[in-house]
């Protein structure tokens, strides 16, 4: 395991080096859409606290484990918003964590379209632990934890009514580089470019259908496609599954506790080899709505 972990730790840095997909991975994006738009940004038009948690490749030592933390609310009547959102990532010896605010202004063409242009600033901090490697297989003089700092913006457009949904964003526009001084190493970001939308079928009274996309574009690294669908069972109970282009697939599920806490489970399989060597990966998320006594109820339908 020991080797393994070595192995698995060179192949992410490798990865990350060669500016392939970088961004935190997440089957339940549908929920956390200001991660990746700033444009959604006080869509939901309640003061909206989500915490999210994933595990990556279960019983693979080293492997990704992410903390999404995000807290949102309108300013105005049309649904203009300010947010924090903070990632965590975890990979083998590195922990990259963000912190960023968003800002984001609406306008309305029409009656129903909404169109919300968001801004985003913060920061990175990329750190490597040099004591958690397997040092029967490096340099002994690669100790103690190296940490840098970059600062980075982002913007997005979100298009919505209430049938429908589509955005187009940049989180992070600012190419980074991390130079680990003991490594003569270069680890350098690029940007991320996404692209999403959805849209939602009432089948019945009691019955909701939203089929739903998210496609991640980088230089250097095939396009990344998310697919999923999702039922909404009496504004209650969500059951569903996802599609990760050539990568794998997952089970949804979410329920409704109450008008302001809603909670979900994903399950994801990799049908790639790697799949082979480890049990699957693990998402959960807790989300609360803080409804007003003027809103106790959020705008149908609360599927995005």
């Amino acid at each position: 395991m020991k080797k393994l972990f070595y192995v698995v730790s060179l192949l992410f840095l490798g990865i990350l080096g060669a500016s392939a997909q970088q961004e935190s991975q997440y089957s339940q994006y549908m929920y956390n859409t200001m991660t990746f738009n700033p444009g959604y940004t006080g869509s939901r038009e309640v003061l909206s606290a989500m915490a999210l948690y994933r595990t990556q490749w279960v019983g693979l030592e080293g492997a990704p484990k992410t903390i999404n933390f995000s807290v949102q609310t309108p300013l105005g009547y049309h649904g203009n918003g300010l947010g924090l959102n903070i990632v965590s990532d975890q990979i083998g010896p590195t922990k990259n964590t963000g912190f960023t605010v968003n800002y984001a202004y609406t306008i309305m063409p029409s009656d129903e379209l909404k169109v919300s242009f968001g801004i985003s600033g913060g920061f990175d901090n990329f750190e490597v632990d040099y004591n958690k490697t397997n040092r029967e297989y490096e340099d002994k003089t690669m100790t103690g934890v190296e940490s840098q700092f970059s600062p980075n913006v982002g913007a997005g457009v979100y298009f919505h009514t209430f049938k429908w949904y589509a955005g187009i964003s940049v989180p992070k526009l600012l190419k980074t580089n991390f130079y680990d001084d003991v490594a003569a190493s270069v680890y350098s970001t690029k940007a991320h470019y996404y692209f999403m939308g959805g849209y939602v079928f009432d089948i019945n009274p009691y019955l909701r259908f939203k089929p739903a996309v998210l496609a991640k574009f980088v230089v250097g690294a095939p396009v990344a496609v998310d697919m999923s669908a999702n039922f909404l069972i009496n504004d209650k109970l969500t059951l569903g599954a996802a599609y990760r282009w050539d990568a794998g697939v997952s089970g949804l599920a979410g329920f409704q506790v109450t008008d302001g806490i809603q909670i979900g489970y994903a399950y994801d399989r990799d049908i790639t080899n790697i799949g082979n060597y480890n049990s699957g990966s693990h998402e959960i998320f807790l989300r609360f709505d803080l409804l007003s006594k003027t809103k106790t109820r959020l705008v149908s339908p609360r599927f995005f």
